[in-house]
C-alpha cells in the first residue's frame, strides 16, 4: 500500500555503485574525515585477507535468481580528520580551502611526514596503539611544509591500502575514481595518480553515495534497464594522469613506511 523499497545500500557500498565500478578491478575513495577505499573483485568471495575487509558490495536480482558482486575494503581512520587538527588544533589554517595553496607555497615538505594516526591506524596495518608522529623536522620546517605534509599523508594511506588490495586480489586496479570534500584538491589527485601509476578521475556528480542508493532503486524498478545504461550516466569532471618519476615516487614512499614504523605501537601499556 506504500512505497516499495526497491534497494538498500551501505555507505561505501553504495559509493562504489554510485561511481559505477561494476568491472572487477575497478576501485574508489571517498576522501571524508577518514577515507573509504572498495575495490570490485568480480563475483566469487575472495579469501579473508590480514588488513582488509572482504564484503558484499551488492546484490542483484537477475532472471536466473541473486547474483552477489564482492569487494574488498580498506579503511583509513584519519584524512579530513588531518586537516580538520591543522585548522582548529595547530590553528596554521583558518578554513580547510586555505590547505592547498598554503601547501603550495613550498616546493616539497623538505623530507617531512605526518603520519595522522590519531585514534591509531587502519588499514592495512589495524594498529589501535599508533599515534600521530611528525618526522623530518628542521629549522627549515614551516607551515607550507606540514600543509604539503598532511596532503601527502592521505595519498599515501591510499597507496598502502591499494597496494595490499592489488597484492590480495592478484588484480591490478585500472583507475582511481575518486569523490568527498578533499577530492577538490588538484594537488592530491596529481600527487595520488604519481603514487599509486594510474589515472585518478573525478566525476561532476560526487554525491556518489544518494545516486549509488538511487541506482539501485531505479534499476530494481526499470527506471534503468541495465549496469551499462547506468554507467552512461558517469561524467567525467577531471582526469589526472601520473605525471612523475617513478623511482622518486617510490623513494618518497619508502620514507612514508619509515615514519610510519615509528608511529606504531607506541602507545602500548
Amino acid at each position: 500500500a506504500g512505497v516499495p523499497i526497491a534497494g538498500i545500500a551501505g555507505d561505501q557500498h553504495a559509493a562504489l555503485f554510485g561511481q559505477a565500478a561494476f568491472e572487477p578491478g575497478d576501485a574508489k575513495n571517498t576522501y571524508g574525515t577518514g577515507s573509504f577505499v572498495l575495490m570490485n573483485v568480480g563475483d566469487a568471495c575472495p579469501e579473508p585477507v590480514e588488513g582488509l575487509l572482504t564484503t558484499v558490495a551488492w546484490l542483484l536480482d537477475t532472471p536466473d535468481g541473486p547474483v552477489a558482486t564482492y569487494a574488498l575494503e580498506g579503511a583509513i581512520f584519519a584524512t579530513g580528520a588531518a586537516i580538520q587538527w591543522l585548522r582548529d588544533g595547530l590553528q596554521i589554517i583558518d578554513a580547510a580551502p586555505e590547505l592547498e595553496p598554503l601547501a603550495l607555497e613550498g616546493h616539497d615538505t623538505g623530507g617531512v611526514y605526518l603520519v595522522p594516526a590519531f585514534a591509531g591506524l587502519g588499514s592495512p596495518y589495524w594498529d589501535p596503539y599508533a599515534r600521530g608522529t611528525i618526522v623530518g623536522l628542521t629549522r627549515g620546517s614551516g607551515r607550507p611544509e606540514i600543509a604539503r605534509a598532511t596532503i601527502e599523508a592521505m595519498v599515501y594511506q591510499t597507496r598502502d591500502v591499494v597496494d595490499a588490495m592489488t597484492a590480495a586480489s592478484g588484480a591490478d586496479v585500472q583507475s582511481l575514481r575518486v569523490d568527498g570534500g578533499a577530492s577538490v584538491m588538484g594537488l592530491l589527485l596529481q600527487l595520488q595518480a604519481d603514487q599509486l601509476g594510474v589515472t585518478v578521475r573525478r566525476p561532476v556528480m560526487q554525491e556518489t553515495t544518494a545516486l549509488g542508493a538511487a541506482y539501485l532503486a531505479g534499476l530494481a524498478v526499470g527506471v534503468w534497464p541495465s549496469l551499462d545504461a547506468i554507467a552512461e550516466h558517469w561524467e567525467l569532471d577531471v582526469e589526472v594522469a601520473p605525471a612523475g618519476d617513478r623511482e622518486a615516487a617510490d623513494a618518497a614512499y619508502a620514507g612514508w613506511r619509515r615514519a610510519v614504523d615509528r608511529s606504531r605501537d607506541w602507545a602500548r601499556a
